[in-house]
């Protein structure tokens, strides 16, 4: 017999207002004026504050009677066809467009979003993949903890989920193209692109998924005999025409994905700062800046409803639909300003942590910074300094960034002085770039020169910090001898 038991549970809802918010909060600002767009195509009551109009700034009315006692009818305000058009949006009559379409190019997300709707999932599974989707990182990989994952899900969208469905979910994200997306790490990458190719029947592509399932860390270090005698392989010639099928592997499927679509736009930055006379002033970009209101015709419908008929059925039903869409209206304005402050507190902050770099641009002036060091600073959850940086620029006097370039752990040095990974790694890049091309330095050296700069840094690590930075190892960096 099942036991039956009451239990109570105190949780977190979030409003639609809030969701609202979040959702444009994340969004640049090639992408928030599109959303301005549709919202304004498609919500009668909003309005943008063009230079010769008067903002209304009054108030939606619940109750109150106005001054005007002349008699006069609610429809005479709102054309039968524009009430049911917007009601039933999309059956209506599609006018000629007056202005070009501006083509836009998809991100890697909304690539992923799209091939997701082919699956036949429910809506729950749906938003679980999402936040998978939106876990993935510029090189395609997913680096955050899964648990970090379900509890994002749990506070953001109720959703209740445990670590043996997330990994469920995770292998139909890592279905989706390119081949390797959504990786936790570089084995995983190459065996989901290796596993597409099995398919095919090639002995070598069986022999090369071999490799890297069981020997993946013999045959980073190239100790192919160990291989040969593991997987019991006849020699070298097997190990060779594996080798070049491994090699012609993406160790980036998001990074590739990434470039061609920078390629093909202009980047549009989200913030400006300019310096002048020792004074740093951050600003938003006026598209990304946008000044809506409420649209006085239709606020004034209600007020007018208060002098006529409510009796009148049609008359009700239409201004119960006007209240709607101004109620809405607000809503959005109120979520695009609290955006805007949002944003520009939380950069702000940044840039006061920042503040040497922003004004000379010296990488070796960048501090180690963190999400959680801000989120402390504005009083806010690291997810949510985590959606403002996401995909976000901001334009310098000495050129245009991600924001989030500017977050980097800390690296102590021998003499217990915290560094930037950032300047970290820009030390082993400067090392690399004045290494001998004939003779490369192996990551060894690297680890032992380091050392002798004072990073006390792994061997392990400097190929890890290489690999990031879309370095080759020294056998491929290497010159033939002329």
């Amino acid at each position: 017999m099942q036991d039956l038991s009451l239990h109570q549970k105190i949780g977190q809802r979030m409003t639609p207002q809030q969701i609202l918010f979040i959702k444009l909060l994340e969004l640049p600002t090639s992408r928030i004026e599109s959303k301005i767009k549709d919202e304004l195509e498609t919500n009668p009551a909003l309005e943008e504050w063009k230079d010769n109009a008067e903002p209304d700034s009054t108030p939606i009315p619940e109750s109150e009677p106005t001054e005007e006692k002349e008699e006069i009818d609610v429809r005479e305000f709102l054309h039968e066809d524009e009430y049911y058009g917007y009601k039933m949006q999309g059956d209506g009559i599609i006018e000629e467009e007056t202005e070009p379409i501006i083509a836009s190019v998809t991100s890697l997300s909304e690539q992923l979003q799209e091939q997701l709707s082919f699956f036949n999932i429910d809506e729950r599974k749906q938003q679980i993949c999402y936040q998978l989707i939106g876990s993935i990182d510029q090189d395609g990989y997913i680096r955050r903890n899964l648990h970090s994952i379900i509890d994002d899900l749990s506070f953001l969208f109720y959703i209740d989920t445990n670590i043996k469905e997330i990994e469920e979910l995770l292998t139909i994200v890592q279905a989706l193209d390119p081949p390797g997306i959504a990786a936790r790490n570089l084995q995983e990458c190459l065996l989901l692109q290796l596993e597409r190719k099995l398919k095919n029947g090639d002995s070598s592509v069986k022999i090369a998924y071999m490799i890297l399932y069981n020997c993946f860390e013999d045959f980073v270090k190239k100790n192919y005999q160990n291989i040969i005698q593991q997987l019991e392989l006849d020699g070298e010639e097997e190990i060779k025409k594996a080798s070049a099928i491994i090699t012609k592997l993406n160790p980036k499927p998001g990074f590739e994905t990434d470039t061609n679509a920078t390629k093909n736009q202009t980047i549009i930055p989200d913030f400006i700062l300019t310096y002048n006379n020792e004074v740093l002033e951050l600003s938003l970009n006026s598209k990304n800046d946008p000044q809506l209101h409420i649209n006085k015709k239709y606020s004034d419908i209600l007020r007018i409803y208060e002098e006529s008929a409510k009796n009148d059925t049609s008359v009700k039903n239409m201004a119960l639909f006007v209240k709607q869409k101004l109620e809405s209206a607000k809503w959005f304005i109120n979520a695009i300003n609290q955006r805007k402050n949002t944003l520009l507190e939380t950069v702000n902050s940044i840039i006061d942590f920042q503040k040497e770099f922003f004004k000379e641009g010296n990488i070796k002036q960048l501090k180690p910074m963190v999400l959680k060091d801000i989120a402390v600073r504005v009083n806010k959850d690291t997810s949510t300094i985590s959606r403002i940086v996401s995909n976000k620029y901001i334009q310098t006097h000495f050129g245009t960034y991600l924001l989030k370039q500017f977050f980097s752990e800390k690296v102590t040095d021998d003499q217990g002085n915290d560094t930037s990974l950032l300047e970290v790694k820009n030390i082993l890049k400067e090392l690399i770039a004045q290494e001998n091309k004939k003779e490369p330095y192996l990551d060894a050296k690297l680890a032992e020169l380091m050392t002798q700069k004072g990073f006390n840094i792994a061997r392990r690590t400097i190929a890890n910090y290489r690999e990031e930075m879309n370095i080759p190892n020294a056998n491929m960096r290497k010159k033939e001898k002329k």
